[in-house]
């Protein structure tokens, strides 16, 4: 399923703030997920550096996530703050500790139904406060937050969160989908940016998706975020449900058919370190 949202961009738009024309059409093309395995690792780096990537997301608390801090040294990084552990048989655990971020087996919520029902609002602020802390701390030029399995999106006080973390470290961030609340007006009361569109694939390949949309893509920005891992033992042993999109997005990402597109159609490519760069511009 695709699902994209739109809004009227405000004057001056997104994009003119950003230095491009109004009618420029800009594409974020995102790497989740970093941090899981070694394998998604490699497969967003690759995608960063020899494909079309523009940005990537860490998963601090994951096992993989130092190696990512080094393997993406002065590429676009932000933190995909972390409060579920959905694989069954491959977990990891939050920064702090708190007893109620946690399932009886000591590891992070296979869900976001569990963790939204269980999770302390003071232990959530403070574990996301070390999850950015450390990837600084790490050496990561953190460039914007979002939300893994969109937990802080699943409710007001959550996305308050969200947004106070995003205003404390002046980062953009990614948007819900939908929600039950105002999250763009919320967001720009507080000066925080984020795209005008938002695409995301899964589960229809991505490839074919891109293919369908760039063509008629709308002006402004937009993000499209995929979840590259290279395909192999590692990824098919922790991820069994889901292992060919995530391998198919390795693929993509890195498909020069696919980037002959995006210039075809004259998308112009950026990272959410711009978004950045504008935001603390505006602030002053």
């Amino acid at each position: 399923m695709t699902v994209t949202i739109t809004n009227e961009p405000e004057v001056p738009s997104l994009a003119r703030q950003l230095g491009f024309h109004a009618n420029d059409r800009l594409l974020i093309v995102n790497c989740d997920d970093v941090g899981s395995s070694h394998s998604a690792n490699v497969a967003a780096f690759r995608a960063m550096t020899y494909g079309f990537a523009t940005s990537a997301s860490v998963m601090v608390p994951c096992p993989w996530a130092a190696e990512a801090a080094h393997m993406f040294d002065g590429l676009p990084v932000g933190v995909h703050l972390t409060l579920t552990s959905e694989h069954s048989g491959y977990r990891w655990r939050s920064l702090t500790g708190a007893a109620s971020l946690h399932e009886a087996s000591g590891f992070l919520p296979l869900s976001t139904a569990l963790a939204v029902a269980q999770q302390d609002a003071d232990d959530v602020r403070a574990e996301c406060l070390a999850q950015i802390e450390t990837a600084l701390a790490w050496g990561i030029d953190v460039t914007h937050i979002d939300t893994h399995m969109d937990v802080l999106h699943a409710s007001e006080p959550l996305f308050t969160i969200y947004l106070d973390l995003a205003q404390h470290f002046a980062v953009p961030i990614r948007l819900p989908f939908q929600a039950a609340f105002s999250a763009r007006e919320l967001a720009a009361a507080r000066g925080i940016l984020s795209v005008d569109q938002l695409i995301y694939t899964w589960p229809r390949p991505t490839r074919d998706v891109m293919f369908e949309m760039v063509p008629t893509m709308a002006c402004g920005v937009t993000e499209l975020f995929a979840h590259p891992v290279l395909d192999g033992e590692e990824l098919r042993g922790y991820d069994r449900h889901h292992a060919d999109i995530r391998a198919h997005d390795a693929a993509t990402l890195t498909d020069p058919s696919v980037l002959a597109l995006l210039d075809r159609h004259g998308v112009r490519r950026i990272s959410y370190r711009e978004l950045r760069s504008t935001q603390r511009g505006n602030r002053r």
